[in-house]
């Protein structure tokens, strides 16, 4: 059954490469929308709370539009792997045209997260609160509001600047680009480290969220904390998973 499944999907494929048709464009894309609704899925744990599921599906399905019209074989990537990154950059595109976050609120997020990095060079560990409070001349109850109040910014953001950073190592897979291809594993290989020396409450947090899907609210049950202190420890890990993919980003 699922071979025969494969060859009417060449099929198809053959049919669209030969005509550009609209009929062969539809029945890819019918065909591939599961790929839309599992990349969704992943995401949604992130984003359930900031926007409705029904938006990301829509904003994913013109990703895979553009993957289906933009599909070369070429690429020497399989059709999922390629969709599947296009869907997830235009999921992506459509969270960061949200305002998540007002002009003032993000140039307070800059100096924090500018302010946090100096501190730690400095002082050879992670700042506290507090002590970025102090340099910045600002009350710890402020920096601990921006942290919470820039969860969303941060998370896009961030999800944003591994898109970035996927998308190139997709491209040096395809043109066999020696450089970008160690970059990405140094990417990773930083990003292993960053995860394996934070605290063990920070990184709790990120394995609970990003890797068990739980929200922020059953997080903070789990580890007996308040919501709001989850969404700080989150932000303030994202900054430093930032930091350690390069320059920072405003």
């Amino acid at each position: 059954m699922k071979e025969q499944q494969d060859d009417n999907v060449e099929q198809l494929w053959e049919q669209y490469f030969a005509d550009r048709s609209d009929a062969a464009k539809n029945l890819l894309l019918t065909h591939y929308i599961y790929l839309v609704v599992g990349v969704v899925k992943r995401m949604m744990p992130q984003y359930q709370e900031y926007c409705d599921k029904d938006d990301l599906i829509s904003s994913g399905i013109l990703g895979l539009i553009d993957a289906v019209e933009k599909y070369d074989r070429s690429f020497n990537t399989k059709f999922q792997t390629y969709a599947a990154i296009r869907i997830r950059g235009e999921v992506i595109d459509y969270l960061r045209k949200q305002d998540w976050a007002p002009t003032g609120l993000r140039r307070k997020i800059t100096s924090i997260q500018k302010t946090s990095e100096t501190l730690e060079t400095s002082l050879h560990r992670t700042p506290t609160d507090k002590e970025i409070a102090d340099s910045l001349g600002m009350s710890e109850e402020e920096v601990g509001a921006a942290l919470q109040q820039s969860q969303m910014f941060n998370v896009v953001n961030f999800e944003a600047l591994l898109y970035e950073k996927e998308t190139e190592s997709v491209q040096a897979t395809e043109q066999h680009d020696p450089y970008h291809i160690v970059e990405n594993r140094e990417m990773n290989r930083a990003l292993r480290q960053v995860i394996e020396t934070l605290p063990e409450k920070e990184k709790m947090v990120i394995v609970l969220h990003y890797y068990e899907g739980l929200t922020m609210k059953n997080i903070a049950r789990v580890l007996g904390v308040s919501e709001s202190r989850v969404s700080q420890i989150h932000s303030k890990t994202l900054l430093k998973m930032k930091q350690a993919l390069g320059p920072s980003q405003s």
